[in-house]
């Protein structure tokens, strides 16, 4: 192969080259809120939602956005499945604004509007119910926007969107099966279909979410999805936790990623993936980090490291943990294919330079015995020396070069104490919600169900 003569030549002599991490699942609006999340379940988290991603400018997008991917490319990520929410519609300058943020840091993404049409509140049977009267109030005043009016907003962005380019790309996302209408859920298909861009959404997360799709459709969320002819090779479903093999088998005759997300699954107490029977059945798996509000960072290493912990404690069966290259592999390639990037994740000629540099006189690497399982299970990110995107250099000497972070730093401290002023009284009603919604929810979690992904489960 000719190099062109004005080639820049990169020394890499005691760097370990490896394909950028992918990260398959992640949501930008919630960097602004990092450390909020306490001892919640997925669900009080939801409860607190509305006020965590309440009152945001465009400036606020941008700036949430371009603070992720500064945190994701130090630890060598070079691409993101961006769940952003807007409220109460997104628009046309406020995903321009989260597009700028990657395009200034140099990451790729893919952009997906989260949408519902119903709330929290709504979306789990009972629960409105069970609040007391005198407390509904902080949640009749929630409004999601119908959806007819959602999908045309994202009608006009998809007919307009000027950033459907090599580094950027867009997407739908109907946020949680149960907070969405039927009619919803089909209109989100057919836009994914007709303007042929991905969609990603929340699929049995929890095993309240697993429950209560029992109780509203009398049949696994999954199954209801693809009765509607939602499942498809154009759709990621993160997390994945309370799926049955029924489910795994149609995921896998449609061609449906899933993004696993170890670390935030363990956070919010939703039990433990089973990866491996996904893979058996041949579904294709990324690897996530969720959100700085459900697993406190953005860092692969971490959750890849994860994704294999976790395999080995589900079962004494070592044929059936995750190994260092199951989940490298999972991490790079399964990621590309569930953010829909044609030729990312492979270290091959053909395929984009999107390139982590990894210092091998690290501590980390001393002494050098197997170099994958100590990029696995050494490696958190400290190492990473340079990343390339698209064959430009983001990264050097430990330091993102694409963003000045002392500016980043300030500008994300003032729009954090101006947010802190503006959704005091909203956290407050919604704190007051927070033990009953616990409480209720835990009810549910208790149900007897057939599909166990507790440790202490039967």
């Amino acid at each position: 192969m000719e190099v062109p003569a004005d080639s820049e030549v990169i020394p890499a002599s005691d760097k370990l080259l490896i394909p950028g991490l992918i990260n398959a699942h992640t949501h930008s609006h919630y960097t602004l809120v990092k450390g909020c999340s306490a001892s919640w379940s997925l669900e009080m988290h939801l409860n607190a939602g509305s006020w965590m991603s309440a009152e945001r400018t465009r400036e606020d997008l941008y700036l949430g956005a371009l603070l992720g991917a500064t945190e994701m490319l130090r630890h060598g990520c070079t691409a993101c499945y961006d769940m952003v929410a807007e409220l109460p519609l997104p628009s046309p300058a406020g995903m321009a604004a989260v597009t700028r943020a990657y395009e200034d840091s140099g990451m790729r993404a893919v952009i997906s509007p989260m949408l519902a049409d119903r709330t929290f509140w709504q979306a789990i049977p009972g629960l409105i119910e069970a609040l007391p009267e005198n407390m509904r109030s902080a949640v009749d005043q929630v409004r999601t926007s119908p959806y007819e009016v959602s999908l045309e907003a994202c009608r006009g962005l998809l007919e307009n969107w000027p950033q459907a380019t090599d580094q950027i790309k867009f997407g739908i996302a109907p946020t949680i099966p149960l907070f969405c209408s039927d009619d919803f859920l089909v209109g989100c298909r057919n836009l994914a279909d007709e303007f042929d861009v991905g969609m990603h959404t929340h699929l049995a997360e929890s095993k309240v979410q697993a429950v209560s799709g029992l109780k509203r459709y009398n049949t696994s969320l999954t199954a209801h999805l693809d009765k509607l002819g939602f499942l498809g090779p154009q759709l990621t479903a993160a997390h994945g936790v309370w799926l049955d093999n029924d489910d795994l088998l149609r995921l896998s005759d449609h061609g449906v990623s899933v993004a696993h997300n170890p670390g935030s699954n363990m956070r919010l107490g939703n039990g433990l993936a089973a990866v491996a029977p996904m893979l058996d059945a041949g579904i294709n798996v990324g690897i996530g980090t969720d959100t700085s509000t459900c697993s406190d960072h953005l860092n692969m290493f971490e959750a890849t490291r994860l994704a294999s912990l976790v395999s080995r404690a589900q079962t004494p069966d070592y044929d059936r943990w995750l190994s260092s290259g199951n989940v490298l592999s999972m991490a790079t390639l399964g990621g590309a294919r569930a953010l829909g990037l044609e030729s990312c994740g492979q270290l091959t000629p053909g395929y984009k330079a999107d390139i982590v540099f990894i210092d091998l006189n690290h501590i980390h690497y001393l002494p050098l015995n197997d170099v994958l399982n100590q990029l696995v299970f050494c490696e958190n990110g400290e190492a990473v020396d340079a990343v390339m995107v698209g064959g430009r250099m983001v990264v050097e000497k430990g330091v993102v070069t694409t963003v000045d972070y002392e500016q980043l730093k300030n500008k994300v401290r003032a729009a954090v104490d101006r947010l802190r002023e503006t959704t005091a009284e909203r956290r407050r009603e919604l704190d007051a919600l927070e033990p009953i919604v616990g409480a209720f929810c835990l009810g549910l979690a208790k149900t007897p169900h057939h599909v166990h992904r507790y440790i202490d489960s039967p």
